[in-house]
């Protein structure tokens, strides 16, 4: 179902939800936005180029390796291999998502596949795989995905702007990956989900000593592999608990 066949009102109801959802979670998108801003400058590029980096590539992690490859002359190939590597989880997500976007027109896709963030990825799948569904779903996704790139431009301005000024003591390269903790977590409430998100920290832990952050992929793979086939054992195991009775 298109935006052209989806009811408006509906269309509304989801994105203003996507936004109410996405809104809690810049309290720590946004130190870390202001990071990026601080460190751009530091690593010599110019207060354009830093607020182009979070306009185009629109990806934290990623910005955050380049600008530190950057500023120490690291090989371009290198430099492009490393930042890909990292950006190599939206390939997941995006892979999670098409079964619920395949149906819609190319340019939204696009769209979306554009904003499809870390936060948004965990808040708008919640939405997906609730059981009441709408057919206008994809405008959570825009909604929660907005939600973020405006706050990302915002706080990457006040960095490039005010950054110098505020105290090292303040460690606000922290705030993103306990921003997406709170945001999984609650998620965790059957074995596939917690046995996934164990094995996926331990491959973390396990592999940190790889090159390029190839870390990130394996605990990614790691926790795929682990969900699905826990997924299965689980269901099995249900039906045959089933059957016997």
């Amino acid at each position: 179902m298109t935006i052209r066949t989806a009811n408006s009102n509906l269309c509304l109801n989801e994105f203003v939800s996507g936004l109410r959802d996405g809104l809690p979670l810049q309290i720590g998108v946004m130190p870390f936005g202001i990071v990026f801003g601080i460190i751009g400058l530091e690593a010599g590029l110019s207060p354009l180029q830093t607020f182009l980096m979070s306009s185009i590539l629109f990806g934290g992690a990623s910005q955050i390796v380049f600008t530190q490859l950057y500023a120490t002359a690291t090989p371009f190939t290198i430099l492009v291999t490393t930042v890909s590597a990292v950006n190599l989880r939206h390939l997941l997500y995006g892979m999670v998502m098409s079964q619920y976007l395949r149906h819609l027109p190319l340019k939204w896709r696009l769209i979306l596949g554009y904003l499809l963030t870390d936060e948004a990825f965990a808040v708008s799948h919640l939405r997906y795989t609730q059981k009441t569904s709408s057919e206008a779903m994809h405008f959570h996704l825009l909604g929660s995905g907005l939600i973020l790139w405006f706050c990302w431009q915002l706080s990457t301005a006040i960095g490039i702007l005010s950054g110098p000024t505020i105290p090292d003591s303040f460690q606000l390269e922290f705030a993103i990956p306990l921003t997406f903790i709170a945001v999984v977590i609650p998620s965790l409430n059957h074995f596939p989900q917690i046995f996934s998100a164990i094995s996926a920290g331990s491959a973390a832990l396990i592999f940190q000593f790889l090159p390029f952050n190839l870390w990130l992929i394996v605990a990614a793979f790691c926790g795929i592999m682990a969900g699905t086939l826990s997924s299965y054992v689980s269901k099995n195991y249900i039906k045959k608990i089933q059957e016997r009775k």
